[in-house]
């Protein structure tokens, strides 16, 4: 039976674009992408193209897109990641930061831990109380903050910040998990980051957008490396650039072009996410985890009634006898967890949901 990957399945897609192109040789002259040189000549128009296609695909005006910087395992953090520490290194002067604690507990703590090496760190709310199952609302940010920060998606216990805030300071956002997924105004940001991993190309690239006006302003000296400025300056070819990640996004940005845009994306994953949610709230056996308004439509999470708690493992056994992978909840939630990333098709999730309702039927 074929399986459904109900998880990361952007690389899928990325992949088998690369395969039937890019080892062709299609961009890089004679070579095929993967062999291209990373700051060769060849390559370069491939990273200017897919940061001319970002911009395109996002309506960005203001901004510049840096950032298409390597990921390795242990020996170099990923860019994502260490944009957590970049972020206060170059844009918070005065020492105060805004981190709003409510939408993505995991990576909010890593945001906070770094930013508290350069100033004071006010968390202005937070649903840590009941397990992140909500998204606090009406909150306030200091209007002598540096920045406020937030993650608007969360992959772990399955929110999501579907609405730009509105802030009266500098907006940063991490957008990782749910980029291209929905539409937002790039105007109301200072900086955003993303990896590439979820809706974009395989692990190894970062889209980092700033706008060049938010630069240059701090008086500390910062890393070569480390300062945007470096990479806005070289074209995002400062160091030797992960290619066949790069040509991967390239060619996944033009794919959403083509299929309709953000607009288009965003539609089909709010589709499937109804899909999915109906059957969760119809099923006698699961419930979902957290308030409907804030629920994400890249990570569904639910559980087992508490009448039917003991049906877990039975339900997890089941299903990936019926073909579902990737469902198991995250060990901070428990239970079950689909992610509907733009890859994913409806199929997959009209799979699972037949897999919940044959599963009720036994019971």
């Amino acid at each position: 039976m074929k399986k459904n990957q109900i998880r990361k399945s952007v690389a899928a897609l990325a992949m088998a674009v690369v395969v039937g192109v890019s080892l062709l040789g299609y961009g890089c002259g004679s070579k095929s992408a993967s062999t291209a040189g990373g700051v060769s000549g060849d390559f370069t128009g491939t990273a200017k193209g897919m940061g001319g296609d970002v911009t395109v695909t996002l309506t960005l005006e203001d901004g510049k897109i840096t950032g298409c910087t390597a990921e390795g395992k242990d020996e170099t953090p990923g860019i994502g990641t260490l944009a957590l520490e970049q972020l206060p290194a170059q844009i918070a002067e005065t020492g105060s930061i805004a981190v709003d604690g409510v939408s993505t507990a995991t990576i909010t703590s890593n945001a906070i831990k770094e930013a508290k090496l350069f100033g004071e760190v006010d968390v202005v709310a937070s649903s840590e109380d009941t397990k992140f199952n909500y998204i606090p609302k009406h909150f306030v940010i200091p209007t002598d903050a540096d920045y406020f920060h937030y993650t608007s998606n969360n992959t772990i216990y399955g929110t999501e910040l579907r609405k730009d805030p509105d802030s009266p300071v500098p907006m940063v956002c991490d957008m990782s998990s749910d980029i291209f997924s929905r539409v937002f105004d790039p105007t109301k940001y200072e900086v955003i980051y993303a990896g590439a991993q979820k809706n974009l190309a395989p692990a190894g690239v970062t889209i980092v957008i700033v706008k060049e006006s938010a630069l240059g302003h701090v008086s500390r000296p910062i890393p070569t490396m480390l300062d945007y400025r470096t990479h806005v300056k070289k074209g995002s070819m400062f160091n030797t650039p992960p290619v066949l990640p790069i040509y991967s996004a390239l060619m996944t940005l033009r794919y959403y072009k083509e299929q309709g845009g953000v607009a288009e994306m965003e539609r089909r994953d709010l589709e499937k996410a109804a899909i999915l949610y109906d059957e969760i709230d119809r099923n006698k056996l699961f419930m979902g985890t957290v308030a409907e308004e804030d629920r994400s439509i890249m990570n569904v999470c639910f559980v087992m009634k508490p009448d039917y708690a003991e049906l877990e493992k039975e339900f997890l056994d089941f299903a990936t006898s019926k073909g579902m992978v990737g469902i198991k909840g995250h060990r901070s939630v428990g239970g079950f967890r689909a992610s509907l990333y733009n890859a994913l098709p409806k199929e997959s999730v009209e799979a699972l949901v037949a897999v919940m309702k044959e599963f009720e039927a036994k019971h």
